[in-house]
């Protein structure tokens, strides 16, 4: 299957190709719980993650600065007043625009190739990558917008991370820079162009560096053989019992504990 923008996000490209996306799914990240059978009813088609506001304003930043924020306004015109203007809910995203484009250094790192897609292959499986910003032989770029970039998140056994590995962009640039290495024969450096949703928004160029890409990458390795033995329906998913796609889909048989409702704990 030859990947275009136009059919990378279909059904069929993520049955015969991993992502980023689709592996945190199923394998989860210290920021969000895995969740095996919601990540393979969406590989099936039969969930759809819904659409909130801050998805939508990081959506709209991020459709501007690939050069699609005409589509995308077709396919989101409810964020829009009947005058064409953007609802109070969303100006935030052309605030946050504003402030990146005024940044000459930012917008260097933006500057690159926009959405090029590579595919490789790595632990057994074909990868499907898709950039934000690829400074050919130079950088790989990857635009955030985000509530904050400086706090930090507790996590259980480990403490307090930071919003890269919380939500697991240290697999993202470890998978890019493979991938891209694979295609160019260099590995280049991995970066996240980070913005804030803040009342002033912040801005920031920040280099994952070879050791966390590195630790990422192993553990990629050592969650990719469950993962693929459930997206091949292989094996039957793990429910979290805790997300929309469990609640929506519950059907009960049985009455639970009272030691159950503190067990994750």
């Amino acid at each position: 299957m030859k990947l275009t923008s136009e059919n990378y996000y279909s059904q069929e490209a993520n049955k015969e190709y991993m992502s980023v996306s689709q592996f945190k799914d199923f394998a989860g990240t210290y920021g969000k719980m895995p969740c095996e059978f919601e990540a393979l009813e969406k590989l099936n088609g039969r969930w759809e993650t819904k659409k909130t506001t801050p998805l939508l304003v990081g959506s709209y930043v991020d459709s501007y600065f690939e050069g699609t924020l005409d589509q995308f306004k077709k396919e989101n015109s409810e964020i829009f007043t009947q005058k064409g203007e953007l609802k109070s809910n969303y100006k935030q995203a052309e605030k946050v625009i504003e402030r990146i484009k005024r940044d000459k250094y930012f917008m260097k790192y933006m500057s690159g190739a926009k959405q090029v897609i590579m595919t490789g292959e790595l632990f057994g499986t074909k990868w499907k990558i898709k950039m934000d910003s690829y400074l050919k032989d130079v950088a790989i770029v990857d635009l955030k917008v985000m509530r904050s970039i400086t706090d930090l998140k507790w996590v259980k056994d480990i403490g307090y991370l930071d919003f890269v590995r919380y939500w697991g962009y240290d697999i993202q640039g470890a998978i890019y820079q493979e991938i891209v290495r694979q295609n160019t024969g260099k590995r280049l450096p991995f970066y996240i162009a980070a913005a804030t949703k803040e009342e002033e928004p912040d801005i920031r160029i920040i280099q994952i560096t070879q050791n966390y890409l590195d630790e990422a990458i192993n553990s990629v390795e050592s969650h990719i053989k469950r993962v693929l033995e459930v997206k091949n329906e292989e094996s039957l998913p793990d429910r979290c019992e805790l997300c929309d796609c469990c609640r929506h889909n519950r059907i009960l048989t049985h009455p639970i504990s009272i030691e159950d409702l503190v067990a994750g704990i």
